[in-house]
């Protein structure tokens, strides 16, 4: 029995048997054809544009359901190249020039344009690198005339190992019989991370060598504690058992645990899933992977469409948090020398207000109707929050004068995701109705750590002292003024933290909904005090690494079932 420790990216577990897909690489020779043969290279160089244009294009309709706005964009970036007539002429000149195949032309044009996009140093464009080189392998695919197996054809289910996957790829799973991934490589933010998490299909990534332990038909276990292992699982259905039980621990400390959505369709997800609310709807879908900005209406159909599966359930509503890595179609080719510390977020919103007052009129017009809140993020002082609070209350001035009905009492908060607003959190208390932390952020502008970039993301650890100690300084500071505090970055769905967050008294937790039944389940057999004991230990350490052990260890042992001890 082989275990390996990853980075689990996607929540769930899967156990069946294994389908193994070979890594896909092309050795392509420099050579050049006689003058009269280019012609023909030509044609078959048009006819490998048509021919993936036309597999892309069948693959996006065949997944037209998912609405996840990054997933479009992978389709949206492919069919764009493929579409590119100046593209196909370069690649077309250069053959003609040179006298090169139509498949050395095609790696050596796609192959700069990746080496010039990775040193773009834009995230958006350097995300894009990961693209060209799939629609380098589609096009030589093509012109040497193999075939991929895109899994589409599965009758049973398997879990797909692999050394990589390339976007278009993963997407083209079909999660009805794809119970599980796992690959050698990849990070938190891969391509592969952000498709499985939206398709819900359990993932760990950065195994290292798992494709050459598993052979095709091996029964294989993927969990999404860090860990693909052949090792005692407890199945999804027993977890769902208790969506209907309250998230209680057995000292009777009571705990709301909600779900973060990005789509509309996902709030039924979080129900099943004993969600007891939306804790963060993110709204970015409605503009993102399209070229023109979201009316009104659009907004104001996709809350009302949340609020008829929620009913009266709590629905915190985070305005649109562009910028930084998610761009509007018009704003992908304005360079900032630091995106992430740029024109991001609640700034951008006040420095495009029609967009921003379009935004809070549909959610004010659609707070009559269910039980909404208004959340600004990535605040970081007192006039940044006076200021949309100001563009609110305008916007409320219009409704009333136009004689449209609104909530006037909708709860406003904040997220709380910079040290700035974390050591001011007591000023910022007294303006706002709650606070949601934000640890993604939180961490990495506490730690100085790009999250996405790989080269330091070993670095990215919410458990360090200093990020644990903000954390408390925001919690105390909520309850002094007597607003409730929430957490929902991606830690709040972290089991394994899960201790240490009911030890700071948050009064709710938001995550993925697939994560909901596990994190319940370790609140409902766990004691509040023994959480306490464990934070208070945890803070006496110095570093980071005595965090993550110490509490890994505490877990690994109170909870055998639910943790594997690492070797």
């Amino acid at each position: 029995m082989e275990i390996l420790k990853g980075i689990g990216v996607s929540p769930g577990v899967g156990i069946y048997t294994a389908v193994v897909i070979e890594a896909e690489t092309y050795r392509i020779p420099r050579r050049t054809v006689p003058p009269e043969q280019i012609r023909l290279e030509k044609q078959r160089l048009r006819q490998a544009f048509l021919d993936a244009t036309e597999e892309v294009t069948h693959l996006q309709s065949s997944q037209s359901e998912l609405w996840d706005s990054k997933i479009k964009d992978f389709f949206a970036v492919h069919l764009h190249f493929l579409r590119d007539k100046s593209l196909r002429r370069k690649i077309s000149d250069l053959l003609a020039e040179q006298n090169y195949t139509a498949e050395y032309a095609v790696s050596v044009t796609l192959r700069d344009i990746a080496k010039h996009f990775a040193g773009a140093g834009d995230a958006y464009i350097s995300e894009r690198v990961t693209d060209i080189y799939d629609i380098e392998r589609r096009l030589l695919r093509h012109l040497i005339g193999k075939r991929r197996e895109e899994l589409q054809h599965l009758t049973e289910p398997v879990v797909v190992v692999s050394h990589d996957l390339t976007p278009t790829q993963t997407a083209s799973f079909d999660k009805r019989f794809v119970k599980g991934i796992a690959t050698d490589a990849g990070g938190r933010t891969s391509h592969t991370a952000i498709v499985s998490r939206s398709l819900g299909i359990p993932a760990v990534v950065a195994l290292g060598n798992v494709t050459a332990l598993v052979a095709a038909g091996d029964l294989v276990i993927v969990d999404e504690y860090k860990t693909f292992a052949a090792a005692i699982i407890e199945q999804e259905h027993e977890l769902d058992e208790l969506s209907r039980l309250p998230a209680v621990t057995t000292d009777g400390f009571p705990i709301q645990l909600f779900g973060n959505i990005e789509l509309p369709d996902e709030a039924d997800i979080t129900l099943q899933k004993g969600g007891q609310g939306i804790g963060l709807y993110r709204t970015e879908f409605l503009y993102l992977g399209s070229d023109r900005d979201p009316t009104e209406e659009d907004h104001y159909e996709a809350y009302m469409t949340t609020i008829r599966s929620f009913g009266n359930h709590p629905i915190t509503i985070r305005t649109v948090d562009l910028g930084a890595d998610k761009f509007l179609h018009r704003d992908r080719w304005v360079k900032e020398p630091n995106p992430f510390l740029g024109l991001r977020s609640i700034r951008y919103c006040l420095n495009h207000l029609n967009l921003f007052k379009t935004q809070m009129r549909a959610i004010l017009r659609a707070s009559v109707h269910g039980n909404l809140k208004i959340m600004f993020p990535l605040i970081t002082n007192i006039l940044e929050l006076r200021q949309a609070k100001w563009v609110l209350a305008d916007v409320k001035e219009d409704l009333e004068e136009q004689k449209i009905p609104f909530n006037d009492s909708i709860p406003v908060g904040i997220m709380i995701e910079t040290p700035a607003a974390a050591m001011t959190a007591d000023d910022l208390a007294d303006e706002v109705d709650f606070f949601s932390i934000g640890t993604n952020d939180l961490t990495q502008y506490t730690l100085a750590i790009d999250r996405v970039n790989e080269r330091v993301t070993y670095l990215y650890d919410p458990l360090h002292p200093a990020v644990l100690k903000l954390i408390k300084m925001i919690v105390e500071a909520g309850h002094r003024a007597g607003i409730r505090v929430s957490m929902c970055g991606e830690m709040a769905g972290e089991p394994a933290y899960t201790l240490v967050l009911l030890g700071f008294e948050l009064d709710e937790l938001s995550m993925n909904p697939l994560a909901i039944p596990r994190v319940k389940k370790i609140i409902r057999n766990a004691t509040f005090e023994e959480s306490q004991a464990l934070l208070n230990k945890a803070m006496t350490f110095s570093t980071a690494r005595e965090i993550e052990a110490y509490v890994r260890d505490y877990m690994t042992s109170r909870f055998p079932d639910d943790f594997r001890r690492e070797d």
